[in-house]
């Protein structure tokens, strides 16, 4: 699942020949027209976001192609982004790993007692050559994930998606928070902020966020430690924690280059997601309009690359829509591999829909007690059915 996906591409293309390959990456002629409401509402992240700069890039692609209207709705947090769409008010959403993964999982703020385990469902996954990975200070000598060992690490306090992916990374040389130094924050600024003033040797950042260039410009310098593709055993491990990590090679942000490449561990974002319930013709032409306008929007934002069909992940960690299965198909691009995973995916959900209908009837109405109830009653639901429960504790 590597980011940009050219072996795996190989892999799956080869047995179609070299004309089906080719066939399968053209525009087919066939089809039918796009057909979308003059107006369509996606929530995506704040204003002056990446997130939100790409989603107004995009909606000036539909416009010019389409003539449709794309409204975008800024969201603080994955709760404002994604009540919208739970509430059928809005069909899409660019979200990250938390409005996504999170929600489908009925864990952190959708683990509460007005949430629990979303059906959501992915159309695109933008896959750029920026990273969302572990940044540290080049005097540290971090090059491995072996030598965070005794190493400051940035903890922020109250961003637990922030800690479980260090927590995930530090996994794949075998170590948890117990092997470094853990150093609190209030806030990601704070974190990476500390990395320049030498209080910390490590944080987790995108690359191409204000404060990776800050400490690529410090006297500290940065750098990214490596995670080789190859180690199937330190992959298996992070995975365990966070399924949603693959392996990239970054090419974009502070200190990285075409030349300069970061070997790393990153997920996708932003991921354009809907709900299980929305209509298949809607999502079809949805995905089928953001692939076939990708030409018109692939500049107009930093990161706008990675929404390039070539670049997908048709097995992540949330399941594809059936209606951005239809466009695939079309494209020769979905496989039996493929479908098996997805099939998995949806089974998972079903266990989490499950076990969460169980729970609520017995559940107390004491909010603390409902939460840990819950993280047990999760858990049990997916070990019985044979599945990994990641989280058991948040």
């Amino acid at each position: 699942m590597k980011r940009n996906l050219n072996r795996k591409l190989i892999c799956t293309l080869g047995s179609l020949g070299a004309l089906g390959a080719l066939l399968a990456w053209s525009v087919p002629t066939s089809a039918q027209s796009v057909k979308l409401p003059e107006t369509l509402t996606w929530t995506a992240y704040d204003v002056g976001s990446g997130g939100y700069n790409q989603a107004v890039a995009i909606g000036n692609a539909l416009k010019n192609k389409y003539q449709v209207n794309l409204r975008v709705l800024p969201g603080k947090n994955d709760v404002s982004r994604n009540i919208p769409l739970r509430d059928g008010k809005v069909p899409f959403s660019a979200n990250g790993v938390g409005g996504s993964y999170l929600a489908q999982e009925g864990v952190y703020e959708f683990g509460a007692r007005d949430w629990g385990p979303q059906a959501v469902r992915a159309l695109l996954l933008n896959n750029s050559d920026a990273l969302l990975t572990i940044v540290t200070a080049k005097d540290a000598n971090i090059n491995t994930a072996a030598d965070f060992k005794g190493k400051r690490v940035a903890w922020v306090v109250g961003a637990p998606s922030l800690n479980q992916n260090i927590t995930a990374l530090l996994a794949f040389a075998n170590l948890t928070w117990n092997d470094v130094k853990k150093v609190e924050f209030g806030g990601f600024g704070q974190a990476m902020d500390a990395i320049v003033n030498n209080q910390v040797d490590a944080a987790f950042s995108s690359t191409i966020s204000g404060q990776a260039y800050k400490i690529a410009s410090s006297s500290r310098g940065i750098t990214y430690p490596t995670f080789p593709h190859a180690d199937k055993a330190g992959w298996a491990r992070v995975n365990k924690v966070a399924p949603f990590f693959v392996p990239a090679f970054g090419t974009e942000g502070a200190g990285l280059s075409k030349e300069n490449k970061a070997e790393a561990a990153t997920y996708p974002y932003p991921v354009l997601m809907t709900m299980k319930t929305t209509e298949n013709d809607l999502v079809y032409n949805m995905t089928k309009a953001m692939v076939e306008t990708f030409n018109d929007y692939k500049d107009g934002a930093p990161g706008n690359s990675g929404w390039d069909i070539k670049r997908q992940i048709f097995a992540w960690a949330i399941p594809m829509h059936e209606g951005a299965i239809k466009y695939f198909n079309e494209r020769g691009l979905w496989t039996e591999a493929y479908k098996k995973h997805n099939d998995a995916l949806v089974k998972r959900q079903d266990t989490l829909a499950a076990a969460w209908t169980a729970y609520k009837t017995k559940a107390s109405a004491d909010d603390n007690e409902f939460k840990q109830g819950w993280m047990k009653a999760r858990a049990e639901a997916l070990t019985k059915a044979g599945m990994e429960p990641v989280l058991t504790a948040w």
